[in-house]
């Protein structure tokens, strides 16, 4: 049977990938994400789509440990500060055509639980071309620091929505820490 001939799975009977999110702040207010650095392969499809740090929880892997794992897999960013958690998880469903495909075709989308972290480095402990000491595959090409208020418009559309949700409730605790220093921010 050629691969064009097999039948999708029906999205509803799928599972969502279990997933965490880092929502990496500055002291200028400012979130941290990554170009991806995709081919038309993955999940995302061909774009030039930004994202923030995310990725799967490993097999009992407690949610906390992966969110800090996965940032360090991607960025090499160690210097961090919990701000908060969400209070539940996020979900997002594929696109059709990316049914079957992504990850192997084993999930519908994703659940993920995300962190608000405050970035407390300097931008040169940032290393994404050989991230995690050089042991882990690049995700991202490029990366800079974005306003809050504008991570909507650069990730790929079947994400957006679960950002404006992410930035909706992380709000308030974004404003709050803006601006902090380490000291201060522990005070």
């Amino acid at each position: 049977m050629a691969k064009s001939d097999r039948k999708k799975p029906d999205p509803e009977t799928l599972p969502y990938r279990p997933c965490v999110g880092a929502l990496v702040i500055n002291g200028d207010g400012h979130v941290f994400i990554g170009h991806r650095a995709d081919g038309p392969e993955e999940p995302e499809g061909p774009g030039t789509w930004w994202q923030m740090p995310q990725g799967g929880i490993d097999e009992g892997e407690d949610a906390e440990a992966a969110v800090y794992r996965e940032l360090y897999e991607e960025t090499s960013i160690r210097s961090v500060e919990l701000i908060a958690e969400s209070s539940g998880w996020f979900t997002y469903d594929l696109p059709p055509d990316l049914i079957g495909k992504a990850w192997k075709g084993r999930y519908r989308g994703q659940k993920q639980k995300w962190y608000l972290l405050r970035f407390t480095g300097s931008d040169d402990e940032i290393e994404i071309l050989n991230p995690g000491g050089g042991h882990h595959k690049a995700e991202f090409n490029a990366w800079k620091w974005a306003a809050v208020d504008d991570l909507a418009d650069h990730v790929v559309p079947f994400k957006r929505e679960v950002y404006q949700q992410i930035v909706a409730e992380f709000a308030d605790r974004i404003k709050w820490s803006a601006g902090r220093t380490a000291r201060s921010f522990r005070d």
